[in-house]
This record gives C-alpha cells, sequence and structure tokens, in this order.
C-alpha cells in the first residue's frame, strides 16, 4: 500500500482536529439553544400560574368560583400549545382546556405528596409524538379552597427548530472539515515548499559535484539543522572520496614501482646469456621487491581488519617500558650506522595486546629514526597521568607543515612524495600505528614545531 504524502496527512490532520473542534462547539452550542428553550418554557409557564394563582386567590365566594372558569378562558385566548388542568384534591377535573393532556401519574403525584409539585418543578414527556413540557402546583381559592393546577406547554416547535439546527451544524461542520483540508493542503505545500528545494538541490549531487552545499539563507528554522548536518555530511564525503581516490592513485604507484623493477630485472635477466651467479643476484633483488610487495598487502589487509572492527586486542598487561628497551636493542645497529642515540624514561603498564602495542611502537620508533638527522636523539617518554599512560615519542628534524599534519595517518599520505617512495616504507605505517591505538581506545596526536616532531599515544590504564 502506498504511503500517503506528508501533505496529505497533515491536510488530514487538519481536517480531523477542526472537525473536532467544531464538534465540540456544536455540542455545546445545542446543549446552551436547548437549556435556553427549557428556561424560556419554564419562564412562561411559571406566568401563567402566578396568572391564575392571582385570579383563584380574589375568588372569596361560590359565585366567584362559577366565574373562574370563563375568566381562565379570557386570560388563555391567544396561547396557543398552552393547555390547563384545575382539579380538586379529590382528583375531580374543575377546570380543563382543549388539549390538555397532563400526565394522570404527576397529578396523583401532587396529590399524594403535595412537596414535589413545588411551583417551578419543571417535567417533560412525549405522548403520540409530540413532546411537552409541564408544571403542577397547589393553588387555594379566597374562600380557602385548595385546587390542584397543572400547566401543559407543546414543545414541538423547539424540536423541530432543533432537528434543523443539528442539521445546519451537520453541514458546516463537513463543509468546515472540507475547506480546512483544502486550505490545510494549500498551506502545507506552500509550508514545505524548502523541503521541495532542498530535495531538488540533493537529487542534482553526484559523485563528481560533492562540493555542492544545500543554502541556509532562507531556511525555516526547523530546517536549519537538517541543512546544516546534511553539508556535514557532503563535507565528510567529500573528504572520504578524495581520501579514497588519492588511496587509489596512490597504491597504483607504489606497486607500479616494484612491477617495473620486477619487469626490467626480468627482461635484462633475458636480454643475454648470464652465469649462475649472475642469475642468482637477480633472483635476490627480485625476492627483495616481492618482499615489499607482501608487505603491502599484508598491511592493507590488516587496516582492512580494523576497518571491519576485527581487531580485538587481547588483555594481558604489557610493560611498556620493557617492549620500548626490547625495540631499542632491535633498532640499535640501524640508529647507530644513522649516528642516532635512543634513550628512555619513564614506565608505564597498560592491559592490551602485546604484539600490537609492539607493533605501533616499532612503527613510530622506525619512523623517528629515519627522519632523525645524524648526531641527534630518539627520546621516548613513558608517563601515567590521571589512570592514563602516556607514550611519547620525540624526535629533531624538520618540522611537518601544518596542512600535512591532519593526513599523516591516512594510507599511503606521503610529506614529501619523491624523497619517501625512495625509502624502504610501505606507506601505511602510521595508519597501523592509528588503528591499533584506537582499538585499544587509546588516542594519538602529532605536534611538530621548534625543529622537532612529537608523537603522543594515550592508553586507558585500569580504573581509568
Amino acid at each position: 500500500m502506498k504511503a500517503l504524502s506528508l501533505t496529505t496527512r497533515i491536510s488530514l490532520l487538519f481536517a480531523v482536529a477542526a472537525s473536532l473542534v467544531l464538534l465540540a462547539t456544536a455540542c455545546v452550542l445545542t446543549q446552551a439553544v436547548e437549556a435556553h428553550f427549557e428556561e424560556e418554557d419554564r419562564y412562561e409557564l411559571n406566568g401563567k400560574l402566578d396568572l391564575i394563582q392571582n385570579l383563584f386567590r380574589h375568588a372569596s365566594s361560590q359565585g366567584e368560583l362559577d366565574r373562574l372558569p370563563q375568566q381562565l378562558d379570557d386570560a388563555l385566548v391567544g396561547h396557543h400549545g398552552l393547555a390547563v388542568v384545575v382539579t380538586d384534591q379529590a382528583g375531580n377535573i374543575w377546570f380543563a382546556t382543549s388539549g390538555a393532556d397532563f400526565p394522570h401519574r404527576l397529578l396523583q403525584t401532587c396529590q399524594t405528596r403535595p412537596a414535589a409539585c413545588a411551583e417551578g418543578s419543571l417535567h417533560q414527556w412525549q405522548k403520540n409524538g409530540v413532546s411537552n413540557r409541564g408544571i403542577t402546583a397547589s393553588i387555594t381559592a379566597g374562600d380557602g379552597t385548595p385546587y390542584i393546577v397543572a400547566l401543559v406547554q407543546d414543545i414541538q416547535h423547539h424540536e423541530l427548530f432543533m432537528d434543523t439546527f443539528r442539521s445546519v451544524l451537520g453541514i458546516a461542520i463537513a463543509l468546515a472539515a472540507l475547506a480546512t483540508a483544502s486550505l490545510g493542503w494549500a498551506v502545507t505545500r506552500w509550508g514545505l515548499s524548502p523541503l521541495r528545494k532542498i530535495t531538488d538541490t540533493v537529487a542534482g549531487i553526484s559523485a563528481e559535484r560533492l562540493g555542492a552545499r544545500l543554502p541556509s539563507a532562507g531556511l525555516p528554522a526547523e530546517l536549519m539543522p537538517l541543512a546544516a548536518a546534511f553539508n556535514a555530511m557532503l563535507v565528510r564525503l567529500d573528504d572520504a572520496f578524495r581520501r579514497l581516490s588519492e588511496f587509489s592513485s596512490n597504491i597504483a604507484h607504489e606497486l607500479r614501482t616494484p612491477i617495473s623493477n620486477l619487469m626490467t630485472q626480468t627482461q635484462v635477466a633475458l636480454s643475454a646469456a648470464r652465469n649462475s651467479d649472475e642469475y642468482k643476484e637477480i633472483l635476490y633483488s627480485s625476492l627483495e621487491e616481492y618482499e615489499r610487495m607482501a608487505q603491502m598487502v599484508g598491511d592493507m589487509l590488516y587496516l582492512a581488519q580494523a576497518d571491519n572492527g576485527l581487531l580485538r586486542p587481547g588483555l594481558e598487561t604489557v610493560d611498556l617500558s620493557s617492549e620500548t628497551t626490547s625495540l631499542f636493542d632491535y633498532f640499535e645497529a640501524w640508529a647507530e650506522e644513522r649516528g642516532v642515540s635512543l634513550v628512555q624514561t619513564g614506565s608505564a603498564s597498560v592491559p592490551g595486546d602485546r604484539l600490537m602495542l609492539r607493533r605501533a611502537l616499532s612503527n613510530l620508533l622506525s619512523n623517528a629514526i629515519r627522519h632523525t638527522p645524524p648526531g641527534h636523539t630518539v627520546r621516548v617518554t613513558l608517563e601515567t597521568p590521571a589512570d592514563k599512560a602516556v607514550v611519547t615519542i620525540e624526535n629533531p628534524g624538520p618540522e611537518i607543515p601544518a596542512e600535512h599534519i591532519s593526513r599523516l595517518f591516512d594510507r599511503f599520505y606521503r610529506v614529501d612524495p619523491s624523497r619517501e617512495r625512495k625509502s624502504d616504507g610501505t606507506g601505511l605505517g602510521l595508519a597501523i600505528v592509528k588503528s591499533i591505538i584506537e582499538a585499544h581506545g587509546g588516542g594519538l596526536s602529532v605536534i611538530s614545531a621548534n625543529g622537532a616532531t612529537r608523537f603522543q599515544l594515550t592508553l586507558p590504564m585500569p580504573g581509568g
């Protein structure tokens, strides 16, 4: 089933809400009008009751009582729909107008329980499809004779009016709901026009146009966060696509060099007959290129595992001081060859995977030795402030330009491509360091200033 559009939903909600409000208003109006008619009938009946009581009060003799029926007829002339019944205490009808049809049970009630017929008590009933309202009261003639009077008012005209009134209200509510839905549709379309503009803009964005941005000027306040979030997403996508493009280009360059070397060596080997020593030398040279490519592929697979959350460090206690000392022993010969000294201070132990952390420290240490001028020192400092371990590897040398700092940990990224591609590295070492440290819940930062570059690793400790 096709989902309703947002415009249609809001329009229907407008119509339903307006209908409910109008329906409630109609109910209140209907009750108010009915209450008004009831009060009007009460006032009319009580007025006629006062008239009848006054006539009886002045009838103090039998002759005056005998003239009362005529006086009552004269007094009630022109009051259509009004009927009067007067009975004595025995229930005998003493006077009745034509059409008087007061329920016998109500008259009996007045005879047996006069308090129930207190002046102003309004009764309503229906007989033969005709609705009536009436009141009863005990009255006393001037000579002291008690009587019971009942006044009946036909309220059929009220009910006809109310039927018409309800019909008109129903039609008005239906028309109002239709009008509200139509106006709601128009207003909603107008109100959602900025959203349609955003949709049109987004539809035009492709991989080739990731530099486009949603215009925020003139947008409603409700859509400003959406536009800002979408633009931020485009910035991230643009950066990711750019990095991916650079990665593809870099990996092509990285693989082209060893493959070209292998092809050249093979062509040279095949160009003339050679002795076994020469072939062995060519094979050793080819083996170096194969090892370099194997290392590159292995590093790429390692990073792919990190990207998919497959790096799960162990939880053994790793003595970072001991690992650093071991790495110093490993790199000692190379460092002496380059005229670089290695110094370590402090100590720290963290929970983690020993081999993974050793690899991260090894990558950073080899990188520091490689970029340290002869006669200078690479310093490794271990600290444990605030329940965390901080490893700082600092080496003197050329400063890294600020625009390159944020991209040092990108794969195959080279600050100086022409120089670095000649080194033994694969361009993935720092990316692997970042993946390992993040897998341990730590952080990594770089500062290059005042003729030195400082890599700082932060790793959580138990209780941190």
